[in-house]
């Protein structure tokens, strides 16, 4: 059920108002160079900020006014998420290839525990909150990570469709990845992905067009890190920074040419963000969106600051993404108290919380059981 608001441009306005200035304060330098572990935080922080502010602006209020154009980027977000999890598999994977078993052992648990922890959570909250009980079948069905579909306000938690085409590609990967050819590992991971968009399996039917529009994302990652580990981007920019003092080129010229690289960056993620073709052909939507993820990652990557707030929110990225919608939708306990752009605030620092709960709670079980 949506959220009827009013005054909602307003609303928008002291929200967008406040996020931004907060987000400036929390700028400080990098310290690292090149693709890194502080990049890749802030691209999940940014990823599910994109997320977050989508569904709720799309889904969650009757009016999508609210929190445009902060709502506009969630399938960017999901294809990051992707791209990210195709890098770090391959880039751990090319450094020291586990046996396949040993993969599983390592990997998984950090899946499906904290995704265990968050759905027996909402099975329990629903039965004993709003009286709602699920079908046996639906119930293991969740537990075992296959999601058929993905009804924004009748099943568990509809963004879990993402869960199963991430575990899909966790439970390939070890089996095609190579570390002497990690091309044609993406490029088997990309078949894979479109042999099952082609073959249409009839239990997937009400999911596969959101597969359709990511699949590319997964082995595009697997492709980047193989790129990475041939060409170091830190000794990328190392080489062309010493190259141009050689040359003898003034300081300022440089900051000057930076400046330019990355408000071009910005042009094209903010006028590919916008001109996305939602609902168009799945093709046209996915390269769209694609440009722009590959866009956010340059410019992640050659950005000489990074945010305190996005390192909040990345560090949790993946626990929020399995708490936020079902207590968005179904358990409100601000937007019916409060105006909508301080709920959305109070959200905000909700769900950094609960995903810090989440993950303490992951931790403790995943210690246990070694």
């Amino acid at each position: 059920m949506t959220i009827s608001i009013s005054n909602v441009v307003f609303a928008t306005h002291i929200f967008t108002t406040i996020f931004v200035f907060v987000f400036l304060l929390s700028l400080r330098l990098r310290s690292d160079k090149g693709f890194s572990l502080e990049v890749t935080t802030q691209l999940k922080g940014f990823s599910i900020l994109a997320i977050v502010f989508s569904h709720i602006g799309y889904f969650l209020v009757d009016d999508q006014r609210f929190l445009f154009p902060l709502s506009i980027a969630a399938g960017v977000g999901v294809n990051i998420f992707l791209i990210l999890s195709g890098y770090g598999l391959a880039t751990s994977s090319i450094a020291k290839q586990l046996p396949i078993l040993k993969f599983y052992k390592r990997r998984l648990p950090k899946l499906y525990v904290p995704f265990w922890i968050s759905i027996a959570f909402f099975f329990l909250l629903d039965f004993f909150v709003l009286g709602k009980d699920y079908s046996a079948q639906y119930v293991v069905k969740s537990f075992a990570g296959l999601f058929e579909q993905a009804h924004l306000f009748s099943d568990l938690n509809s963004p879990l469709w993402y869960f199963t085409a991430i575990i899909f590609y966790y439970l390939l990967f070890p089996m095609v990845f190579s570390r002497r050819m990690p091309v044609v590992s993406a490029l088997l991971l990309y078949l894979a992905g479109y042999f099952v968009i082609v073959m249409s399996p009839a239990f997937l039917n009400q999911v596969l067009g959101l597969y359709e529009l990511h699949i590319v994302a997964f082995p595009l990652g697997v492709l980047f890190a193989a790129v990475a580990h041939r060409y170091n981007i830190g000794v990328f920019q190392s080489r062309i920074k010493c190259w141009l003092q050689e040359k003898r080129v003034h300081k300022n010229i440089l900051h000057a040419l930076h400046a330019i690289f990355m408000i071009v960056l910005v042009f094209i993620i903010g006028y590919t963000a916008y001109r996305s073709h939602v609902g168009d052909v799945p093709a046209v939507e996915q390269r769209i969106s694609l440009i722009t993820s590959s866009a956010l990652l340059v410019f992640f990557t050659f950005s000489k600051m990074q945010s305190k707030v996005l390192n909040w929110f990345g560090m949790y990225s993946f626990e929020i993404y399995l708490l936020h919608w079902p207590i968005l939708s179904r358990f409100d306990m601000f937007f019916r108290f409060f105006p909508p752009w301080l709920a959305t605030i109070c959200y905000l620092i909700f769900f950094i919380g609960t995903g810090w709960i989440l993950r303490t709670l992951t931790n403790r079980c995943l210690i246990s059981a070694q």
